[in-house]
């Protein structure tokens, strides 16, 4: 069964990855508003129920196990659905596990250092799954669409010529495979929006009052440049999907439907990794052997030794009385003429 269900997720994911080399044309080869032939909502949530079901499970043996570490790098347009991926997805996980930072403007001390340093400091640790709400490829983004933010990095003359862009691209590309050569698994998504919903997201935070809040005019005018933003996307999805940091590109028209796709991307890539919870040594459950027969000797008159020993059996009763009858029924229905 675990097996059938990572080939479903495998094959649910497999459109959505950018293949390395691919060159990416947005929109034309991604549609924001893809739902995978789900036809209503209600199916769409009952799948990610279930996705998060199982991202509770792995992220568990994840942090049990200690050895392999998850960082998640979010992308999208203003209105893209970033802060609402975050809180569904990761809704029944443990919050101990799991570290979410987000990067805004950088600060002088982040400026006096290189490019990737302020997101070096914010990796997770083994165990755990970081979250990036905006990632490092904003120095390839923001900072290409704004080129005047290349000039306040106080980079060396030699280093803000042509080839900039390109050279970013490696060094991303390589500092990635450094980190998952170290046991960092990348999962990177890019909320796919097209402009016609962002203009009415952005409608919807202006006539709500309660979202006002969310909304700059700085996000309009950042909308005029959308254009340049598809091309820097674009260009970014070809040059840095890579066999061991592989971009997807979630089509994020449709919340729940992006929330779905992420679940089963960061599904999938738990389980690839399949993290283990850790054996003990026979000397281990010996002990833990000596401990179990003290704290049953303890229970009070009338009461189970071990409740929940005695409550696992009993549930093992009850399904193989229920499949007995099922059978017996089957069997019934058969012979009736």
């Amino acid at each position: 069964m675990a097996d059938e269900r990572a080939e479903r997720i495998a094959e649910f994911v497999s459109p959505l990855r950018v293949g390395p080399g691919t060159e990416v044309r947005l929109p034309e080869d991604f549609d924001p508003a893809h739902k995978a032939g789900i036809s209503k909502k209600k199916d769409g949530v009952e799948l990610l129920r279930s996705g998060i079901e199982l991202l509770a499970d792995y992220q568990r043996r994840l942090a049990a196990q200690d050895v392999y570490g998850v960082l998640v790098c979010l992308q999208a347009l203003d209105a893209g659905g970033k802060d609402g991926t975050i809180r569904h997805v990761m809704s029944g996980v443990n919050p101990q596990g799991v570290r979410v930072a987000g990067f805004k403007v950088p600060s002088q001390e982040e400026l006096d250092h290189d490019y990737l340093w302020r997101y070096s400091r914010e990796l997770p640790r083994r165990g755990e799954i970081g979250i990036f709400n905006r990632s490092h490829y904003e120095e390839v983004l923001v900072v290409r669409v704004h080129p005047e933010n290349l000039r306040r990095q106080k980079l060396p003359l030699a280093a803000r010529g042509p080839d900039v862009w390109e050279r970013r691209y490696r060094e991303i590309n390589d500092w990635e495979r450094y980190l998952t050569d170290n046991g960092f698994r990348i999962v990177k998504l890019f909320l796919n929006l097209s402009k016609e919903e962002q203009r009415v997201r952005f409608l919807k935070r202006i006539d709500v009052p309660e979202r006002n809040w969310k909304f700059s005019p700085a996000d309009v005018r950042e909308r005029a440049r959308w254009d340049d933003y598809q091309r820097a996307f674009s260009q970014m999805l070809s040059a840095t999907s890579t066999e061991w940091a592989p971009w997807y590109v979630i089509p994020a028209d449709r919340k729940w439907f992006a929330r779905l796709c992420a679940a089963a991307v960061l599904a999938h890539t738990l389980i690839d990794i399949d993290p283990q919870y850790p054996q003990v040594s026979d000397q281990t459950r010996h002990e833990l052997a000596e401990v179990r027969r003290d704290l049953e000797r303890e229970a009070p008159e009338g009461a189970p030794a071990d409740p929940y020993a005695a409550s696992v059996a009993e549930s093992a009763k009850e399904k193989k009385s229920k499949k007995s009858k099922n059978k017996k029924n089957k069997k019934n229905k058969k012979n009736k003429p």
